[in-house]
């Protein structure tokens, strides 16, 4: 589908529409940073917004054969290391945002999950973005995209792993198992027309959510685009300084966004320099370590636990990010 979207006719079309914006109706001059860094943000939020738009809509359709039921059942008698894997793999096309978290916790706790499995869950779902990954293939190619899906499972396994060997659930807010919540009816079969009313209501749904956040990260790209100096960039995230991975990380924790909205900021540092997994590392924090998530899973994490989880997180992140720029 992003084939589609990313047509040679197409492209011709989105950036003919930027020119004519940037140029003749704004009078800007094409080479200077104020029109391109304008250019960069007119071409971007056309395309990104057909995209979201199309794509949105597919994954709707395949959410709507992964409940949550259904994935706390498949989950539920799957053992360590085995069930890391496919707690990692779900987490591709289920789709919870962090918002999400202390529900799925208890009740995937609840329903037998062990604790590092279900963790290798909810760091796959919001880390591993299917929305992102068809933009990154869309943007970059399929290497660039399998790179950033190979990384944020393989962080989700190895983390979630870890966590179950160090036999952590003491270390989990007493509530949580304290809470029955019952034997989940089964979701009711839907129709297809059910499943398309379904995907275009939760396309509306979404886009009328994101877009502020989508043109936001748009104008950063933008900026990064037509005014961040190559020398900054070079000296600062290059493959060169040995400190670029974790400070990438580092900057990264306190900002929110889901991973569809940094694939603007992605593609303009990524097009400025800034090596593959320095740019995943970055990618991969604001997703999965951000400050909003820690604060969200306090909710069912002792401070221990939560500490322990982001150490380990942060870790994994850092020597992916290395590895990547070592082989890329």
């Amino acid at each position: 589908m992003f084939k589609l979207v990313y047509d040679v006719e197409m492209i011709g079309m989105l950036q003919d529409f930027a020119d004519f914006i940037s140029y003749n109706m704004l009078g800007l001059k094409a080479g200077t940073h104020l029109g391109d860094a304008v250019n960069f943000f007119f071409y971007d939020t056309v395309k990104i917004f057909i995209m979201l738009a199309i794509i949105v809509f597919a994954v709707s359709l395949i959410r709507t054969y992964f409940p949550p039921e259904k994935t706390k059942s498949i989950l539920s008698h799957k053992r360590e290391f085995w069930g890391n894997i496919s707690a990692a793999l779900l987490g591709i096309v289920t789709p919870f945002c962090s918002c999400s978290a202390v529900p799925l916790f208890i009740g995937f706790l609840e329903s037998g999950v062990p604790l590092g499995v279900t963790f290798s869950f909810l760091i796959s779902s919001p880390m591993v973005n299917e929305v992102a990954l068809i933009l990154l293939w869309g943007m970059f190619g399929w290497k660039i995209a399998a790179i950033y899906a190979i990384s944020g499972v393989s962080v989700a396994i190895i983390s979630g792993y870890i966590i179950g060997k160090l036999h952590l659930e003491h270390l989990v807010q007493e509530y949580v198992y304290q809470i029955k919540t019952g034997n989940t009816a089964e979701t009711a079969r839907m129709s297809n027309r059910e499943r398309m009313d379904y995907a275009m209501d939760y396309t509306k749904e979404i886009m009328k959510k994101v877009w502020l956040y989508i043109i936001i990260a748009i104008a950063i790209g933008g900026a990064i685009h037509g005014y961040a100096p190559e020398d900054f960039l070079v000296n600062y995230a290059g493959k060169d300084n040995l400190f670029a991975v974790p400070l990438a990380v580092l900057i990264g924790v306190p900002l929110y966004s889901n991973a569809a909205g940094m694939i603007p900021i992605v593609y303009a540092l990524m097009e400025k320099g800034m090596s593959t997994g320095t740019v995943l590392a970055f990618m991969m924090s604001v997703t999965a370590l951000s400050l909003p998530e820690m604060i969200i899973l306090k909710n069912v994490l002792k401070p221990k636990m939560l500490m322990i989880f982001a150490g380990i997180m942060a870790i994994t992140i850092i020597l992916i990010g290395y590895l990547f720029n070592a082989i890329i």
